[in-house]
């Protein structure tokens, strides 16, 4: 998983910690000061990886590409394989644009 600084608290940090799931997600400069200043007691740096972090930005970008569809982005098909079959079609048209 990777998010962005808004959720690198350290609840959520140790949520997906205790059910197995590998992150990414970047820290604050006030936190990673907070911890320094703690010292010893203020625990150990958090695992970031700069070029996983990086392959964020094109699954985001590929999502607001697939918004532009408004079909997609207001989701008022009832049933999930109608709009299932809406997104494959919105990524079958932005794959041929490409």
């Amino acid at each position: 998983m990777a998010a962005d600084k808004a959720y690198s608290s350290r609840a959520n940090r140790l949520y997906l910690r205790r059910r197995n799931i590998r992150h990414t997600i970047p820290e604050p400069r006030d936190q990673r000061a907070n911890r320094r200043r703690r010292g010893s007691a203020g625990g150990r740096p958090t695992g970031f990886d700069a070029e996983r972090y990086k392959a964020r930005n094109v699954v985001e970008r590929a999502i607001n590409r697939l918004k532009n569809f408004r079909a997609v982005a207001t989701r008022y098909d009832k049933r999930a394989y109608i709009f299932l079959g809406t997104v494959t079609l919105a990524a079958l048209v932005i794959w041929l644009r490409t």
